[in-house]
């Protein structure tokens, strides 16, 4: 199910929104599929094996929509939107508790011998990612935010240009643009 389909998703959350506990329990289901899609688009460029699955990712994020409860949703495009927000911080909270545990929490001794082996920690990438695309943010927040949508919220075109409420075209061109400039962030990095 996209973003831009079944209306009824619109209405239970503005239901929800308006403290009607029964619209959340009608709303889960339609937006669950949706979700764990959005989830599968974040976790695929993590690396195998990665401790945080597809499933725990959607659990944690609905734990946060529920807390959030007092949200006054707009529509489902809005919804999506803080949900791929949500998946965001979460890869990024947990990629940076496990750089945090590799510099100390935990520590592991390992010999000289194995060090060549362990090659570079792979949540630096998305922390990397994070940072330049907060930097990008304060440069160009659209930009920033069509990248947010696009590559963890795994939104198509139209569904990142329904959310900012902007053309497919200029969604388009900001996703080429955003892209060329992260990928020049993330290079000086290295």
């Amino acid at each position: 199910m996209g973003v831009t389909e079944n209306p009824d998703v619109t209405r239970l959350l503005k239901a929800w929104t308006g403290g009607d506990q029964e619209a959340l329990a009608k709303l889960t289901p339609l937006v669950y599929e949706q979700l764990h899609r959005v989830a599968q688009c974040c976790m695929a460029g993590e690396r195998p094996g990665h401790t945080l699955q597809t499933t725990a990712l959607v659990n944690e994020v609905y734990l946060k929509l529920v807390d959030c409860g007092q949200t006054n949703w707009q529509d489902r495009a809005h919804f999506f939107a803080v949900s791929a927000k949500m998946m965001r911080h979460i890869l990024i909270d947990f990629a940076r508790s496990r750089i945090y545990q590799k510099r100390g929490g935990g520590v592991v001794h390992v010999s000289l011998d194995e060090a060549p082996s362990l090659g570079q920690e792979p949540g630096r990438d998305l922390v990397a990612l994070d940072d330049a695309m907060k930097a990008l943010a304060a440069v160009d927040e659209r930009k920033s935010k069509v990248i947010e949508l696009r590559f963890f919220g795994g939104l198509s075109v139209e569904e990142t240009a329904e959310v900012l409420q902007v053309s497919c075209e200029t969604v388009v061109r900001d996703w080429r643009l955003a892209k060329v400039w992260l990928l020049r962030e993330l290079s000086r990095e290295n």
